[in-house]
């Protein structure tokens, strides 16, 4: 049961990266916002290659990376869609930052604060991405531009499974307050971000079937 509720979780979010892949090229733009993708990116990285989990997340790992080499291509390729006076200079430089920023404070945090298994920054960035979903349906209005229900479905899923898992079988989970904090805030910011297609989807006379 253990391990079917995390590759469940896994699954759910190879279907996310997916569903931002597929409709970022329908609306020629990018799905996920560029300091969760940073920090995403750099997770998968840190955990694939430097502080390897085991089989099976460790090729859940490698396929969420390519995923996210996917989505980092398309905000380059998109980003002046959404930012039309931003250089690509500026791009490279804040895109550079950001990464190096994200890769420095995970790998930091799993070699000297002993979160090998990259739980906490896991569950820390997961947070920091509902959020900034939630500014992004704001930022873009009614467009749903690079949104859709099914981003939110799996996303809150995903997740959803993974806090559970950690919850019931990871004994660090029960020692600390921390990861239920997060585990609680996480679902409570995708719910919402979930309401706020579920009910622009309404708005927009959009079936909650289409892509």
């Amino acid at each position: 049961m253990q391990s079917i509720i995390l590759i469940l979780g896994g699954i759910f979010w190879i279907l996310t990266y997916v569903f931002i892949i597929s409709k970022g090229y329908k609306d020629k733009t990018y799905g996920m916002p560029l300091l969760a993708l940073c920090a995403n990116i750099s997770w998968e990285f840190i955990f694939s290659f430097l502080l390897p989990h085991s089989p099976p997340q460790l090729y859940i790992n490698y396929l969420w990376l390519v995923l996210d080499v996917i989505i980092v291509f398309q905000f380059f390729k998109y980003y002046k869609n959404e930012f039309p006076n931003l250089s690509s200079l500026t791009l490279c430089i804040v895109f550079g930052i950001s990464v190096a920023s994200a890769f420095s404070i995970i790998l930091s945090g799993g070699i000297f604060l002993g979160d090998v298994d990259g739980v906490y920054a896991a569950f820390g960035q997961n947070l920091l991405m509902s959020v900034l979903f939630v500014v992004m349906f704001f930022k873009r209005g009614n467009t749903l531009r690079g949104q859709s229900i099914f981003i939110a479905i799996f996303k809150m899923a995903g997740t959803g499974l993974t806090s559970i898992h950690f919850y019931l079988f990871e004994p660090v989970s029960q020692s600390l307050f921390v990861l239920p904090l997060l585990f609680i805030s996480i679902f409570f910011f995708d719910l919402f971000y979930t309401v706020l297609i579920v009910a622009q989807y309404k708005k927009n006379n959009k079936s909650l079937f289409a892509a």
